[in-house]
């Protein structure tokens, strides 16, 4: 059943970047609607302006209800998540999209698919409605992604409206921190041998950039720690593969590292490359968590630093939190270079933000510059 958009705040775009989040929920399970709104409405910083049934429905009423972040079922009567996306991207080009889904491998795919064509994130959700009411870890992450990416979009737009010079107040004009300018450290004297990349909400997109920037010529092997379940770290791989031409696997333990190659590590294991017997393995592991993620960044950085030491390249795509960072400091500490996608082009500039405002980054650029940069790093541009 459909259910009746809520009313529109009474809070103006001009006054918007102090109001509570606003988001819409469309989802065919009433239940579940029902749940992600006495969640979300329990939290200050968020308000449910709009709960609908199907993607029709959201198309139909998102001019009116303006929200900020739409978060997007896949599997809909009348109109599906995937058939829904283009519309509300088409009617509201800010909006941030998080598609919600139970994680399969068909859904899996859709996410994907739906990542490409401009959704911002996804999440997955819990098979049943039984296990969805009970998951602490489901309600925590949808509150965690909603508020990263509206926070993120907010302070871009502030970013945008400032360097136009169309601020009016300083209710509009971005945080200090966002005016602030980056200070560069120094690029490793000595030439790559290896490619490290750490990326979370909004990667794929970033990495299908990366990848098809450095595809030319590539020699080195590329070892990827991307924030996924592991039904997704796969079909990414594969994903890759057919976008770049280049091999990209899912990692499995105890794999041989070969230069020209991509290998992705799985979701809910840390990767780290150990050198024996002259050659350089993958091995894979489950301990703890680090940064409330596995796989982790910063295990990975590190064992590229123990066993290559200054011939380490690190980049840091988009994505929320700061994981990485411990590990890029680790690797220009050992003489490696560490780079970072800049806050323009980032769906969140959490991890690359964090590397960036450390002051250990050789360049902050644009996704479509930084892998030029990389490129001439690898040739022994200094």
């Amino acid at each position: 059943m459909n259910t009746v958009p809520m009313e529109k705040s009474s809070v103006g775009k001009d006054n918007k970047r102090a109001a509570p989040y606003q988001v819409m929920l469309v989802d065919d399970s009433s239940v579940i609607r029902g749940v992600l709104s006495r969640w979300l409405a329990a939290d200050p910083a968020i308000e449910i302006v709009a709960s609908v049934a199907n993607g029709q429905a959201a198309v139909n009423s998102i001019d009116r209800v303006d929200p900020e972040i739409v978060v997007l079922d896949i599997e809909m009567p009348v109109m599906d998540g995937l058939t829904a996306l283009p519309l509300i991207l088409k009617a509201k080009p800010d909006v941030q999209v998080l598609m919600s889904s139970t994680l399969t491998s068909k859904n899996a795919k859709i996410s994907l698919q739906a990542m490409s064509l401009g959704a911002a994130d996804y999440i997955p959700k819990p098979s049943t409605n039984r296990e969805v009411i009970s998951s602490q870890s489901f309600q925590d992450e949808i509150i965690g992604k909603i508020k990263g990416l509206a926070e993120s979009k907010r302070k871009q737009l502030g970013l945008a409206l400032y360097k136009e010079g169309r601020t009016k107040n300083t209710a509009t004009k971005p945080p200090d921190k966002l005016k602030k300018e980056i200070n560069l450290h120094s690029q490793s004297l000595t030439m790559p041998k290896i490619i490290g990349i750490g990326s979370s909400t909004g990667g794929p997109q970033a990495l299908l950039k990366f990848l098809s920037g450095i595809k030319d010529d590539l020699k080195l092997p590329v070892v990827i720690t991307q924030h996924m379940p592991a039904a997704f770290t796969k079909i990414l791989a594969g994903h890759l593969t057919k976008a770049t031409g280049l091999n990209c696997s899912e990692a499995t333990d105890g794999m041989i590292l070969e230069g020209g190659r991509v290998y992705i590590a799985p979701g809910e294991y840390h990767m780290v490359v150990s050198k024996e017997d002259d050659r350089y393995y993958l091995r894979l592991n489950q301990e703890a968590p680090e940064n409330f993620c596995r796989p982790s960044v910063n295990p990975m950085f590190k064992s590229l630093t123990q066993e290559f030491g200054a011939s380490v390249l690190g980049v840091i795509l988009t994505g929320m939190g700061h994981d990485g960072l411990e590990g890029s400091k680790i690797i220009v500490d050992g003489g490696g270079t560490i780079i970072a996608q800049d806050e323009e082009t980032s769906v969140v500039w959490g991890m690359p933000g964090a590397v960036s405002e450390a002051g250990i980054c050789s360049a902050v650029m644009p996704i479509d510059q930084l892998a030029s940069k990389a490129q001439r790093i690898v040739q022994g541009d200094r």
